[in-house]
Order: structure tokens, then C-alpha cells, then sequence
């Protein structure tokens, strides 16, 4: 459904993205992950025809999204992080609008705009004013727009950006169901709405590619395979440095919980590190109220390849 080749985007001294090679098949949910400057919304901007490419190819549906951009836009609907909404139109006013924009036949459209309101549940706010909608249900608008065509793709960059975590729930769970019947391409920050949603993975880090595979197979892989939590009253101890000298520990980071603080080790692959956490607590006479391990996550995986040189 997607295919980019060596797709590079500069702008005045600055190289935004530089040689992508990826693909997306029919019927995939790919997660597109990167910290904040990535690439991410540059890529998903020139899939959308928005801006052009400095260098390299990309096509849609088998269609060239430059040489043929129109028939490309056809098969996909683009929601940016931030939707670009009339906000003195009502919804139905304005997706019946939209929906003339993108080609839908008018004896079509009361069928396809009815259907995207059902679809992202905006029955009860159709006759309201954008102006006046929540942000959430101003995301739903912006998909319902995204949807009206009925395109064989989607893009959506941070599509749950700003919402309260019921919120996000319910776009989790819609994007599930779209995911039955579209192609999508998934720009989040929330990494646990990736692992539950997408089918692969994409990371990009400095406009460049470091991992491309399903959430299962890069925790897996990654290098650093496990964590140990300590809880502990370490007194005046400097527990962080302590901890860090223990073979095995790569990092220690700290937060506090009431009286208690609470020690999060990053361990080297294969590491059981926890008999010479807990000697260490013993030697110092710390009172530790939990010790525990835990397998690796794909918020590890992220900070891992996003973090590589700094570790």
C-alpha cells in the first residue's frame, strides 16, 4: 500500500529525513515512533502530497504521489496532530463540505457522511458548532473527515495528542476497528497504545531508520533485556552512585514514593543483577520494601535505540 525509496527531505542547512526505505502492506497497522524532530510528521506531510521530497520516490496504492498525486490522494485520508477545522461550521456542514472537496458523488453523500458520524460517534454533536466541541470530539471530526472518501489508507500523526486517557481509550479502540478494513500508518507518542494496536514498527531517530519489525521481535532483541525495581530508604546514602557500581547496571534512575525511594536499574542483557542490589541494601542497612524484576518493554526498546549514543 505504501513503498518509499531513499526519500530524503532538506531544508536551508538542515537535513529533515535522509534515505527512508520502507513498506506497508495491505491491511497493516505500522506504528511510526520517534522522539520529538524525528522526521515523523515530515514523512507522513510528503506521503500526504503536502510538500514534496528533496530526493527519492514514494508511492500510494501503486500510484507515484507526485507524478500522480491525484489518483494517490484518492486511496488515503490524512489527520494531522493539529486538524485544521472551520470552527464556525457545524459537523455535518462541514464533512457533507469536505466530502464534496474530496469527489464524493452527491448522491453518495448523505450515505457516507451518516456513516463516518456513526462510525466516530458524533450522532449527538451533529447539529453543534466545531467552535464549541471538546477536543476529543474535534479529533473525531478531523478522522471522521479523514474517512469520508472511504480511502484504502490512513495516516494519522498523534491522533489521540491532547486527550484525557478516556478519551484515548475510545480512539484506541476505533482506530482497532478502522484497522479491519484500512491500511493505517500510526504517528503516537503513547507506546503502550502501539504495542496493543500496531502489527510492525517503525523507529526513526534523526531522520534516519533504526528498527523496523514487530513490537514482539524488537524486545526481544533489544539489548538491554531487563530492569530491576528497588524500594528502599537509602537515608543519607548516595544510593545512585552506590547502585551504579554493581556489575551489570548500565543506569539508575530515581524518583520518591511518600518516605520511600524508588531505584529503577537498566541491566545489561542476561544480568540478574538483583543478589548484589539486595547485598548492597544489606551492607548499607537500607530497608527495602520491594526488589523485583521486570522483562523489558517497548518503552525500553525506544529509549534504548533513541538514547544509543548517550549510553
Amino acid at each position: 500500500m505504501i513503498k518509499v525509496e531513499n526519500l530524503t527531505k532538506r531544508y536551508a542547512g538542515q537535513t529533515a529525513i535522509e534515505n527512508l526505505n520502507f513498506e506497508v502492506g495491505k491491511g497493516e497497522i505500522m506504528g511510526f515512533l520517534g522522539p520529538n524532530g524525528a522526521g515523523k510528521s515530515t514523512t507522513m506531510r510528503i506521503l500526504s502530497s503536502f510538500m514534496p521530497p528533496t530526493s527519492g520516490r514514494a508511492s500510494v496504492a501503486g500510484y507515484d504521489i507526485f507524478e500522480n498525486s491525484l489518483q494517490a490522494r484518492t486511496h488515503l485520508g490524512y489527520m494531522p496532530e493539529n486538524v485544521p477545522l472551520y470552527k464556525d461550521m457545524r459537523v455535518t456542514e462541514y464533512l457533507e463540505y469536505r466530502a464534496a472537496l474530496k469527489g464524493v458523488p452527491h448522491r453518495r453523500m448523505n450515505e457516507r457522511v451518516g456513516d463516518v458520524k456513526e462510525l466516530c460517534g458524533l450522532k449527538e454533536v451533529e447539529k453543534k458548532l466545531i467552535g464549541a466541541l471538546s477536543k476529543g470530539y474535534r479529533q473525531r471530526v478531523g478522522l471522521a473527515d479523514a474517512l469520508v472518501h472511504e480511502p484504502d489508507l490512513l495516516i494519522l500523526d498523534e491522533p489521540t495528542s491532547g486527550l484525557d486517557p478516556n478519551q484515548i481509550r475510545q480512539v484506541r479502540e476505533l482506530i482497532r476497528n478502522l484497522g479491519r478494513q484500512h491500511t493505517i500508518l500510526l504517528s503516537t507518542h503513547i507506546l503502550p497504545e502501539v504495542e496493543m494496536t500496531c502489527s510492525r514498527i517503525i523507529i526513526i531517530n534523526r531522520g534516519k531508520i533504526e528498527a523496523c519489525d514487530t513490537p514482539e521481535n524488537l524486545v526481544s532483541q533489544m539489548r538491554t533485556a531487563t530492569g530491576v525495581r528497588l524500594e528502599a530508604r537509602a537515608g543519607n546514602d548516595d544510593g545512585i552512585e552506590e547502585l551504579k557500581k554493581i556489575p551489570g547496571v548500565k543506569d539508575v534512575s530515581l524518583t520518591t514514593d511518600g518516605d520511600w525511594q524508588v531505584f529503577s536499574l537498566r541491566a545489561e542483557a542476561g544480568a540478574d543483577v538483583r543478589p548484589e542490589v539486595f547485598r548492597l541494601a544489606s551492607d548499607r542497612r537500607w530497608a527495602v520494601r520491594e526488589l523485583s524484576q521486570r522483562k523489558a518493554t517497548l518503552e525500553d526498546v525506544f529509549v534504548e535505540i533513541t538514547h544509543a549514543d548517550e549510553v
